[in-house]
């Protein structure tokens, strides 16, 4: 049984998400499945790195499925680039050992959330940006974010209210750049739970309208629950974008 490891770029704008679901097939997992089951000839599932929400899109999401298929890896990608939905595709293509997991393995990854900060709409990147009209303060952002930086306990910046598993998560860098109207946050970690991404931006934005400031910024990582955090961003300025691996 082969392992193969490939790495995608999806708009997630129509798509319900990464997750297969039983009420739809309008997922990209799904695509994927159905796509892969109908090449092989028997069913083949598909394993990601990890979910992204309804409307995220990625830039270097990492799956892996097993095939008894004798296509070349060259192959395989052809067939599956001709008949993925034009909105996804495969960037890259390898084979990898049996015991490779795309989820388990992987050691951190990176996201950036793009902000429109401006009045004026950006047409062509609607479906790609956020679009704050407020004033943003550039500085207290970055004081915020540095706060959310290293290890912490997460709970406050998940919308999972009852999970059993730890809600500790190391967050090694948030940078934050300022292109003309554009500002690009880039969070980089060994992980992130769900929505916490778009938690922490809400966080931020509030802490740049000054809606928000550093001592409640601190506090949430010290007694702060779900309430108290920032409002959830928009998917629609997330990309996953990178995937690590030891």
């Amino acid at each position: 049984m082969r392992n193969i490891k490939v790495i995608l770029q999806y708009e997630g704008t129509k798509y319900q998400g990464w997750q297969r679901q039983d009420h739809t097939g309008n997922t990209v997992q799904g695509k994927l499945e159905a796509l892969l089951t109908k090449m092989c000839g028997k069913k083949v599932e598909v394993t990601g790195s990890g979910r992204t929400d309804a409307g995220v899109h990625a830039y270097g999401q990492v799956a892996n499925f097993h095939t008894e298929t004798q296509m070349s890896l060259e192959e395989i990608m052809d067939y599956m680039n001709r008949y993925l939905p034009e909105d996804i595709a495969v960037i890259h293509i390898e084979e990898m050992p049996e015991r490779f997991h795309s989820r388990l393995n992987a050691k951190g990854k990176t996201y950036v959330y793009r902000v429109i900060n401006s009045k004026v709409p950006h047409i062509f990147d609607r479906r790609y940006v956020y679009a704050v009209e407020e004033d943003l303060d550039m500085e207290a952002m970055k004081r915020a974010a540095r706060l959310l930086c290293g290890t912490h306990d997460f709970r406050a910046f998940t919308s999972h209210k009852r999970s059993r598993k730890s809600t500790v998560r190391t967050v090694d860098s948030i940078e934050i750049e300022k292109n003309g109207d554009e500002i690009l946050f880039t969070f980089k970690g060994d992980g992130f739970l769900y929505h916490m991404v778009r938690i922490m931006m809400g966080t931020l934005l509030e802490a740049g309208t000054h809606k928000r400031n550093e001592a409640q910024v601190k506090g949430l990582l010290e007694a702060g629950t779900r309430e108290e955090a920032g409002y959830l961003a928009p998917a629609k300025g997330l990309a996953l974008v990178e995937v690590f691996y030891s």
